[in-house]
């Protein structure tokens, strides 16, 4: 009988076997189609609850094959409608940074511009120099084969320096457009005085770079993560977006600044969790226009000398100047070093801070806040650890990404550094500590014991320049209402600098888009109460090696200068 029973049930179940079958069927079909989407959590993934294994990155790397409708004129139209005013300064903004066309189509790299065929000499070679006086040197641009260029657009940078003094000061180049550049050198200190002119670029190079920032704003890419109960999405994010799929709208309600993620397939916008670069995009470059970055041959390359390169530069002469002629350039630099010691070209005189002790006593009783990029992120340290009471509060955030905040209670000290918002190319940062340098500037009382330094630069370089014309803008406003309210308020502007750089780095954060943010940023705060830390001219006039993060030496300096303005010499 029990047999029979157990047949007959069998006979009852088979009849639902199609149905149970079809219903698994559907589950894994369900599973296989979202595991894509399934992120990390807590160590175990959605996915591992199953036995599948985890997705890589690449699951949510945008298609670099992919032509994307999107483009420049769409990035930068984004935010807030510009008014009248700020309208016409981004014309002239633009006008100042324009940079030389190259004729006719690009060029193979045997026409480029070649730094070891090309040479400099000093003009005019038979004069005495005097300290003050401003130095001419004539560069000769030549190709690979050694014919001379016709035309401009080449990048270079130079500097005078003296090692035997710790002696240094940037160059200012003058592109004349015909294959021909001045680099014009005001002459600081007596004794010798060396000259190094560097090609960073070709100017068939900076046609590239020019490319690429007007088609591919999307060669670095960003991610988020949403995250609700147990599942996990993660999607590619940026300042703009091709708009296949729906799109989170992320734009800052208080400045108009624009961030977009696409949307999670299962999950809601709302619940994201976190921001994190998401990677580079590859093969941006065709094989003609690889051969025009390659290091140690075409980027960054001194170019040699014809005949000296260097002068003796006599003391100030008692004579009367000769009248400059018509036409005829003048340059001073921000600033030059001697002695290894940074001495600025303005009438407010630097002091040195040599000790803990002077730094402490400096900064007695003031609330120092730091906004910005990595670069930034330098002086909160270099402070850390130049306070000796300074006692860190564990804020329980990410390594060198922050916030972050030190304390001493001893000295009534506050120090605080925090990230911009995006775009930020940090490894993971929280969503709820993505805050914008101008909403956190509306929130600061300010007052005389009140410093606040500002650094942002190097995340923008992907991106239309008008994107960093409109983040400066919002952060500018913010600090005139901060002055307004708290004119006693200290405001330090750091400007980007130069970096080391090879074909990866040039085509994402080469010095060419630096150097445009750096005239832009110094225009933009010109004539404000602003004191701007000009890093661009110390890191070219210094001996080290370029990098994106300056070594100990120039953050020091840079501290100096910061310093100086905060307990200014009174005598």
């Amino acid at each position: 009988m029990e047999i029979m029973a157990v047949q007959g049930t069998c006979r009852n179940l088979c009849k639902f076997a199609p149905i149970f079958l079809l219903l698994v069927l559907s589950g894994l079909l369900f599973l296989l189609r979202n595991m894509q989407s399934l992120e990390k959590l807590n160590g175990k993934t959605v996915l591992a609850l199953y036995n599948v294994p985890n997705i890589i990155e690449a699951t949510f790397r945008p298609l670099a094959s992919a032509r994307l409708d999107w483009n420049q004129s769409h990035c930068r139209s984004l935010g807030l409608a510009p008014s009248p005013e700020e309208a016409t300064e981004e014309h002239h903004l633009l006008e100042s940074i324009a940079w030389p066309e190259s004729p006719g189509p690009l060029l193979p790299l045997q026409k480029s511009s070649d730094p070891a065929h090309s040479f400099f000499t000093i003009w005019p070679a038979d004069r005495e120099w005097h300290v003050g006086d401003q130095l001419q040197v004539l560069v000769h641009m030549r190709d690979f084969q050694g014919h001379p260029k016709h035309h401009g657009g080449d990048f270079l940078l130079a500097r005078l320096y003296s090692p035997k003094l710790g002696a240094g000061v940037a160059g200012h180049v003058v592109d004349h457009q015909n294959g021909l550049y001045s680099v014009l050198f005001w002459l600081p200190w007596e004794g010798q005085a060396y000259m190094k002119v560097t090609m960073v670029h070709s100017s068939e190079a900076v046609r590239v770079l020019k490319r690429l920032r007007e088609e591919r704003p999307d060669r670095v890419y960003f991610k988020s993560l949403f995250r609700s109960g147990p599942f996990s999405e993660t999607t590619v994010c940026n300042l703009c977006l091709p708009s296949h799929q729906p799109l989170c709208n992320y734009t800052n309600s208080r400045t108009g600044e624009p961030w977009f993620c696409y949307k999670p397939k299962l999950l809601s916008c709302d619940v994201r969790v976190s921001h994190a670069k998401g990677g580079y995009q590859k093969n941006l470059l065709t094989r003609k226009e690889e051969l025009l970055f390659q290091s140690n041959v075409n980027i960054k390359v001194s170019i040699p000398a014809l005949g000296p390169d260097h002068i003796t530069v006599l003391p100030e002469s008692k004579a009367k100047p000769e009248k400059e002629k018509s036409g005829v350039v003048k340059f001073l630099p921000s600033g030059f070093y001697y002695n290894h010691v940074w001495q600025t070209t303005s009438r407010a005189p630097l002091r040195q801070f040599l000790d803990t002790s002077a730094i402490t006593q400096c900064l007695q009783g003031k609330a120092v806040l730091i906004f910005g990029d990595s670069t930034a992120r330098q002086w909160y340290e270099y402070l850390n650890a130049a306070v000796p009471d300074l006692k860190e509060v564990n804020l329980n955030s990410p390594k060198n990404v922050g916030p972050f905040m030190s304390v001493d209670i001893v000295h009534n000290i506050l120090l605080k550094y925090r990230c911009h918002g995006p775009p930020i190319r940090f490894s993971t940062v929280a969503a709820s500590q993505l805050h914008y340098i101008a909403d956190e500037l509306e929130d600061v009382a300010g007052g005389r014991d009140t410093v606040v330094m500002v650094s942002v630069w190097s995340h923008f370089s992907t991106f239309p320049v008008e994107v960093y014309i409109r983040r400066l803008r919002a952060i500018r406003r913010a600090i005139l209402h901060l002055l307004q309210r708290a004119p006693d308020t200290l405001v330090i502007v750091r400007t980007g600098n130069p970096q080391a750089l090879n074909q990866e780095v040039s085509l994402y954060n080469s010095d060419w888009f630096s150097l445009q943010f750096y005239v832009v940023l110094r225009s933009m705060f010109q004539g404000l109460n602003v004191v701007l830390v000009d890093a661009w001219e110390m890191v070219v006039a210094h001996h080290l090696p370029h990098d994106l993060h300056p070594p100990l030496a120039i953050i020091k300096n840079m501290i100096n200068v910061i310093l100086s303005h905060v307990c200014p010499d009174k005598s």
